[in-house]
């Protein structure tokens, strides 16, 4: 998948992590089921060492409350090809 792509997928993520205030009630029940669905895919998303620290942070981000407005994918997807792009560089 290329980056593009993956940034789109990281954006409408964090839009359905979102829901939770969308729908008052609900929403929190809601993060039962997506807390540990969001830390799973981040980890298929973001392969290696940075994808699972990712995974437990989108996990632990949206169980606990309060915490849902983190976009989680999309700072991910900013440390993959952005940061982590200018580190890169520097070392040569």
């Amino acid at each position: 998948m290329n980056k593009h792509k993956k940034l789109i997928l990281s954006i409408v993520l964090d839009a359905i992590g979102y829901v939770s205030f969308i729908i008052p009630g609900i929403g929190e029940f809601s993060d039962i089921i997506w807390a540990p669905l969001s830390g799973y895919i981040m980890t298929k998303l973001y392969k290696g060492k940075p994808g699972k620290i990712a995974g437990v942070v989108a996990f632990v981000e949206e169980a606990l409350p309060g915490l849902d407005v983190i976009p989680t994918f999309t700072l991910m997807w900013l440390y993959s090809y952005v940061f982590k792009k200018e580190e890169a560089v520097k070392e040569v």
